[in-house]
């Protein structure tokens, strides 16, 4: 098979060895991967690059890196004024620390400042020190909870932001238009400047707590890291708090990229639980908690070994800051368009005011600094386990999460009732709300991408007029722009019980994401409602399944 142009490119470029020697291999042994690794550029998703490590424009490796880089590098230069300043972490991911290094080199090598992170860190810190060090951008080299092959580049602006629009854009511009200059420093210069903020971090987070008597409730917990980074910050910010009765799920509690006894590491998924959750029933904690590799989501499985949605996290989190925290007049809640209802429901109850925001914490993250001077931000969430409470970080924040469901915890516990109980609790009042997530998988490849395109334009063209044998009322789609939001390949559908279901490519892995959610109205009978709820779910989900 012929080589593909754009690897013919950097067999005669300035590459090294091993990684020319690679492409040779490819092209003889597997010429179908070779294309897929140089049919595109990796493009900006939900807030920076992410793919599978490896040679091409289309993986992950010293050379995309560099090559975004020194683009944000030239956007930077062209549309802010010096002196200019980046902050760079890592979480545990193979070649997160030398991905790290190589993009502080490009930054150095442009005279841009780098607070490089001594160690693996979460995201959140990243977020953190922008604002903490007053920087005009970040990087954190994460994969967040993909699987191990993977790795990524999310981008941070001054706000401590995920970047979003028109910067996405700008960036891309400037990357698409680099050649071969790109700039780069010795990882000695002077420029690059040795950061941990740990400290500093865990100060913040302890201003977030509302109720220190609780921690006199002496409840014990269990913690898994998933081989990731929260076994840095989140044992301690919890003993911060006054919660000292946190073990760790010794398996998976050290930093390893290939996650050798997480599955999946993933809080979402039951199996990366199972360790912890048999641990949780033996040992008859009150509460095991668990987080993603880059510590910015966080899983919650309550005293009865059952896993709760992030959903059901965001809604119990919520519930607890309004009971505890004298809100303002302005007070404002923010949740994407694909997380439950009965977070509304509950803020709305509060005299809070609730937006709607696209899928993704960066447009959360947007919002608190677009509406800063209007609403007081209190706290946001989206249903794949990412909450945040407070404004000293601007993304999903697992550690201060983690310290706000310990003290829910403890409240329920101070009532002799457990998070189970609170949540069934929100459900006689305002009515049981259930979610499904299906996953339409399909290959990363060009093939896979053409199919994606056409099961949505399948959609836009002919929408279904009836979903398990209830009337489609209304047609939603958002990619001309909708309700004031940024234009986006989504189709949200409602049908006559008001149930919600919401269509979109996911951002940055290869599937269609299906979000199908129902409710019933308030009644004591719960769970005889969560059953009902349950079967119709099934259906619709079987409805798009087919």
């Amino acid at each position: 098979m012929t080589i593909p142009p754009r690897a013919e490119l950097w067999l005669s470029g300035l590459y090294d060895d091993e990684t020319k020697d690679e492409i040779r291999r490819l092209s003889k042994e597997n010429p179908h991967a070779l294309t897929d690794a140089f049919f595109k550029d990796l493009s900006f998703g939900t807030g920076g690059l992410r793919g599978i490590m490896g040679v091409g424009t289309n993986r992950m490796n010293i050379y995309t890196i560099r090559r975004a880089t020194q683009g944000i590098a030239n956007y930077l230069k062209k549309n802010l004024s010096p002196p200019y300043s980046v902050f760079i972490g890592y979480d545990v991911r193979n070649h997160s620390r030398c991905f790290a290094e190589e993009t502080a080199r490009v930054f150095a090598g442009n005279q841009i400042k780098v607070y490089l992170s001594s160690d693996i860190c979460p995201t959140p810190i990243v977020s953190f020190g922008c604002r903490y060090y007053q920087c005009q951008a970040g990087v954190m080299i994460t994969a967040s909870h993909n699987p191990p092959e993977y790795n990524g580049y999310k981008v941070y602006w001054g706000d401590g932001g995920q970047i979003v629009s028109p910067h996405d854009q700008g960036i891309m511009q400037e990357i698409n238009q680099i050649g071969n200059e790109i700039r780069l420093a010795p990882l000695n210069s002077p420029l690059i400047v040795p950061s941990n903020l740990e400290k500093a971090f865990i100060e913040e987070v302890k201003q977030l707590q509302l109720r220190p008597d609780l921690a006199n409730t002496n409840i014990h917990i269990l913690y898994s890291p998933l081989h990731g980074t929260g076994i840095r910050l989140i044992p301690a910010a919890l003993k911060s708090w006054g919660y000292h009765q946190v073990h760790l799920v010794d398996e998976q509690s050290f930093p390893d990229g290939n996650f050798p006894n997480a599955q999946s590491p993933n809080p979402e998924d039951a199996t990366s639980l199972l360790l912890g959750t048999q641990k949780l029933l033996k040992s008859k904690a009150d509460l095991f908690i668990a987080t993603d590799p880059d510590a910015d989501r966080l899983g919650v499985v309550s005293s009865e070994g059952v896993q709760l949605t992030g959903n059901q996290i965001a809604c119990l989190l919520l519930q607890h800051i309004c009971q505890f925290k004298k809100l303002p007049s302005n007070a404002l809640f923010i949740k994407t368009i694909v997380t439950t209802e009965l977070f509304r429901k509950i803020a709305e109850s509060h005299h809070g005011h609730c937006i709607d925001v696209l899928t993704g914490f960066k447009y959360i993250g947007e919002k608190i600094t677009e509406l800063g001077n209007k609403y007081s931000y209190i706290f946001g969430a989206e249903e794949s386990c990412g909450y945040l409470f407070g404004t000293f970080v601007r993304d999903k924040d697992s550690i201060s999460s983690a310290c706000l469901i310990a003290e829910a915890t403890a409240a329920a516990k101070s009532k002799q009732m457990t998070l189970l109980d609170a949540l069934y609790m929100l459900y006689q009042k305002f009515g049981v709300h259930r979610e499904k997530l299906l996953n339409l998988k399909f290959k990363d490849s060009l093939d896979g991408m053409e199919q994606i395109d056409a099961m949505m334009q399948r959609y836009r063209q002919q929408p279904p007029t009836f979903i398990n044998g209830k009337k489609v009322v209304k047609v939603e789609d958002f990619l001309p722009g909708f309700l004031s939001l940024p234009p986006s390949n989504v189709i949200r559908l409602w049908l006559e019980d008001q149930s919600k279901i919401v269509i979109r490519p996911s951002g940055t892995e290869p599937k269609v994401k299906i979000y199908i959610e129902v409710a019933s109205l308030p009644n004591k009978e719960i769970e005889n409602q969560i059953s009902l709820c349950d079967e119709k779910l099934q259906n619709i989900a079987n409805f798009f399944a087919k």
